[in-house]
């Protein structure tokens, strides 16, 4: 199981992005208070659209209350991680039966330090130009999401356009060459 967790979320429209994100890939969404927003549909509806009734969230207190009794493999992404996401073997993780928990931090100030301090060695930094500060929330989730995702080959993910058909295109070609 891929976990997202989400450390002092301030911008609702991250985290609607982030649900909607997760209820796609089948993540369990981690949200540790304080929230700089509401958590209820009239805030979030607009970037989490219908998926909101889909992700499998939690709200924790805050970070301890989220650390107890919780077993897994950890990664922190941040602008100060040492490692790329695909230096890291997600596979190993999960044949190790492991969970796997991606943390990213608040779009003010990140993750705290401490916390980061503690696991140095399963820092992440998505690789920009030295210029730039940090990537939308959202986006750093979507992106580390498919890395994970993609060295476990996509587990119970569907390969095939299911709503309007496997082979839409093919169809839709032909339908209009006989017009």
């Amino acid at each position: 199981m891929i976990h997202v967790v989400l450390y002092q979320p301030e911008i609702p429209a991250n985290t609607g992005n982030i649900m909607r994100t997760c209820a796609a890939f089948n993540c369990r969404l981690h949200l540790i208070e304080p929230l700089g927003f509401y958590l209820d549909e009239k805030h979030l509806r607009r970037a989490g659209m219908d998926y909101l009734l889909q992700v499998d969230y939690t709200v924790h207190h805050d970070w301890n209350s989220f650390m107890k009794d919780r077993d897994g493999a950890f990664y922190f992404v941040t602008r100060y991680g040492n490692r790329v996401p695909s230096s890291f073997d997600y596979r190993q993780d999960d044949a190790q039966g492991k969970d796997i928990y991606l943390v990213f931090g608040k779009e003010s100030t990140g993750i705290d330090k401490e916390i980061l301090y503690e696991h140095l060695d399963h820092c992440i930094r998505i690789p920009m130009i030295a210029e730039a500060r940090s990537l939308n929330l959202s986006n750093c989730v979507a992106l580390c999401v498919y890395e994970v995702l993609d060295q476990l080959g996509y587990p119970g993910l569907s390969r095939v356009e299911t709503i309007k058909g496997e082979d839409f295109l093919i169809q839709e070609h032909k339908a209009g060459q006989n017009r």
